[in-house]
């Protein structure tokens, strides 16, 4: 089997165990990589997110509005700019935050589970130089591009 297969193989498992743990919280993934990229950059505007994950800014709106309603987010007037909202992730949403990192911890373990500490270091290394070279932005899913709520 070619390495390329493996990695997709690996990589549609992964994601799939991902969802249903992400699903006990009631999230889906696209949802969870959102809300963490509004946390990592607090006041960017819908127009800078949507960039950010290669995603068209006209459907990254329903994707916002849920995760407001769900007062995971909020968008608040940007002091810059009065025509942008800047979005920030409520108290609520850092608390969700929380038990998405430990969800995410769980799920690294349990994919890396037969691998040493330094097979695991390696392998990311090695995961991380062939995402570089393909363009690939860091932290972003590429199914952004495609994905509908």
């Amino acid at each position: 089997m070619t390495s390329a297969f493996l990695l997709a193989q690996l990589g549609a498992y992964a994601a799939g165990r991902f969802a249903e743990r992400i699903g006990e919280l009631g999230l889906t993934p696209p949802l969870t990589g959102m809300l963490r990229a509004i946390a990592a950059t607090p006041g960017m505007s819908q127009q800078e997110l949507a960039r950010h994950l290669g995603m068209p800014p006209s459907r990254l709106v329903a994707f916002l509005d849920d995760l407001e309603g769900r007062d995971l987010i909020e968008r608040r007037q940007n002091p810059a700019d009065r025509r942008l909202s800047a979005l920030h992730v409520t108290e609520h949403g850092t608390g969700i935050l929380r038990r998405i990192g430990g969800v995410g911890r769980a799920h690294d373990e349990d994919i890396s589970a037969p691998l040493d500490p330094a097979e695991r270091e390696q392998l990311a290394a090695l995961l991380g130089r062939l995402a570089e070279h393909h363009g690939l932005t860091a932290g972003v899913h590429p199914g952004y591009r495609t994905v509908r709520h």
